[in-house]
């Protein structure tokens, strides 16, 4: 018996080396060790899929979104797990950066379909909108698309997402529950009823430069610095859409309620646009307002260079211009908003339309709103009527309350005309007779 003992041992021995006391517990005594990391990001909920798409179509609809710093998207309630992995944007279509790249079984190909893989042959990239240019934002057409330095979104600021996104512009109950503050790389949610988290950014977004939309302007300019200066007037004639909640929005639509005189309600504006002229043209402004001052020394006596003033002027409009996307001029001969936007005021061209003018030939404007827009007028499809807001330099009025028709200019030691309400008018005018007088500063677009 004593001899078969060594015998067992050796066999106790084989079976603990083979089969542990742990292997016997139902729970492991360890986790095991983490699978390994998926070769693309994890994407929302499946549920979102949807929903994902139309935003990644969009840019976004509330603004170009600077980059998550991990470099993996969000997940809206913070969870992971029961997540199915998709393709982010490396896997997306290089060229229209939407739909994922075609794989047809053996290849991934770069492209999503023959259509982008032939945009891409002939160099002509994603499409931005009739009349833009390649790289401009896909709603104003004006402005460079936004990069966050990883993508390259649809549109060149939040204020243009969200424009692109929505109706013609009108008063909501507030801000969708995925809104986030509309202030430039800001992606903390708005309080209830406002576009901005804080009163700083607030301030910051009613004041942003209306070229780059990324850096509050300047004192008294409507621009960040010289070279957005200079990057507007190269580009000019054109329209710069200004955001609603912007302050120059807001100092324009006051001035048009305002000078809303009219019994009749004053109708809400809807767009604002900043037209930039050309160099040339600007600089012939300038120039002439200069010459005023020189004489007159309006500065000296509290008022502005040249005694320079924003007066009204409605005209015709043959094309859908101000229009929600619409920014780009028509070539009708017969629009005459597109022209005075173009190439500013022309008296050669005085009484084409009336045949006569009560102060004689000159171009005429108002303070009063609503008696500009009884000169507005749509010949066209559009559910919005279309104003100027003009810079006129009145330097020395000479005031007057009864017609003088025969006017070729003002009159001796006067620079225009301030005919006032009385007489033989029941609203005001302003007559300059000389081209460089007057240049076109905003398109307003309000409702009929």
């Amino acid at each position: 018996m004593t001899s078969h003992i060594p015998l067992a041992l050796s066999l106790l021995g084989t079976l603990a080396s083979h089969y542990p006391l742990t292997s016997l517990n139902s729970t492991p005594a360890s986790k095991p060790p983490p699978p390994p990391p998926p070769s693309v990001a994890p994407s929302a909920p499946a549920q979102t899929a949807s929903n994902s798409a139309t935003s990644s179509a969009t840019g976004n609809a509330s603004g170009p979104l600077p980059a998550n710093p991990s470099g993996v998207p969000q997940n809206s309630n913070n969870t992971v797990g029961r997540t199915p992995p998709t393709t982010n944007t490396i896997a997306l279509c290089e060229v229209c950066q939407i739909r994922p790249k075609h794989f047809d079984g053996t290849k991934t190909h770069p492209y999503c379909s023959k259509t982008c893989a032939n945009k891409k042959t002939n160099g002509s990239g994603p499409t931005t909108g009739s009349g833009s240019a390649a790289g401009n934002c896909d709603f104003c057409h004006n402005r460079p698309k936004y990069s966050d330095g990883t993508k390259t979104h649809d549109f060149c600021s939040k204020a243009c997402a969200k424009s692109a996104n929505g109706p013609q512009r009108k008063p909501t109950s507030g801000p969708p529950s995925n809104a986030i503050c509309q202030a430039p790389a800001c992606q903390n949610p708005p309080h209830p009823g406002h576009d901005y988290c804080s009163l700083a950014h607030k301030t910051v977004g009613e004041n942003l430069c209306l070229m780059c939309l990324q850096a509050p302007k300047m004192a008294h300019s409507h621009f960040c610095s010289q070279t957005c200066v200079d990057d507007a007037e190269s580009k000019g004639p054109m329209i710069l859409e200004v955001p609603a909640g912007h302050s120059t929005f807001k100092s324009v639509a006051d001035q048009f309620k305002a000078s809303w005189r009219h019994g009749s309600a004053c109708p809400p504006v809807r767009r604002v646009y900043k037209i930039l002229a050309p160099p040339a043209s600007l600089a012939a402004y300038n120039a002439y307002r200069a010459k005023i001052e020189s004489q007159g020394h309006f500065v000296a006596a509290g008022r502005s260079e040249g005694n320079e003033h924003r007066r009204w002027h409605g005209t015709r409009r043959v094309c859908n211009l101000g229009d929600k996307g619409h920014t780009q001029f028509c070539s009708s001969p017969t629009c005459s908003l597109c022209s005075i936007i173009r190439t500013s005021y022309d008296i050669s061209l005085w009484g084409k339309k009336t045949g006569w003018g009560r102060f004689g030939k000159g171009l005429y404007t108002s303070s009063t709103s609503s008696k500009s827009n009884d000169y507005s007028h749509n010949d066209c499809k559009s559910s919005l009527k279309a104003i100027l807001l003009n810079k006129v330099v009145v330097g020395k009025g000479c005031k007057l309350l009864h017609d003088n028709t025969n006017l070729t200019a003002p009159p001796a030691g006067y620079d225009s005309v301030l005919a006032e309400k009385g007489g033989s008018l029941n609203y005001d005018e302003l007559v300059v007779y000389c081209n460089d007088a007057i240049r076109p500063s905003f398109l307003v677009m309000y409702e009929p």
